[in-house]
């Protein structure tokens, strides 16, 4: 149920988007204890400013029922920002990220709802 959806400002290579994806799921597995086979990763390129300029840049929302700590989403935030400053060149002072917690009753899933 953990869904990261992620606008990037540079151009995603069309080879390394299904490893980014990857990559991404691990990591928001991991860091918030969820199982793989329940997240979902959205990325979008999209034009974004930031400061007052358009240096690349990457805002992410982070949805989940349950998990969302300040010890995991610093964990999160340190390992999205390594590998966004490794993969994009993206400094980590120009990366947002949202956390939201959602209730069991507002989660959809397979014909019902989590609660």
């Amino acid at each position: 149920m953990p869904l990261l959806s992620m606008s990037i400002s540079n151009k995603i290579d069309e080879n390394i988007k299904s490893k980014l994806l990857k990559q991404l799921s691990e990591i928001v597995s991991e860091c918030f204890n969820k199982p793989e086979n329940y997240v979902m990763i959205v990325v979008e390129e999209k034009a974004i400013m930031m400061s007052g300029t358009t240096e690349p840049a990457a805002f992410a929302l982070l949805k989940s029922i349950g998990g969302i700590t300040a010890k995991n989403n610093k964990m999160f935030t340190s390992k999205l920002c390594a590998l966004l400053k490794d993969q994009f060149g993206i400094e980590s002072d120009r990366v947002y990220i949202n956390f939201s917690d959602v209730s069991a009753v507002n989660w959809g899933w397979n014909g019902d709802t989590f609660a």
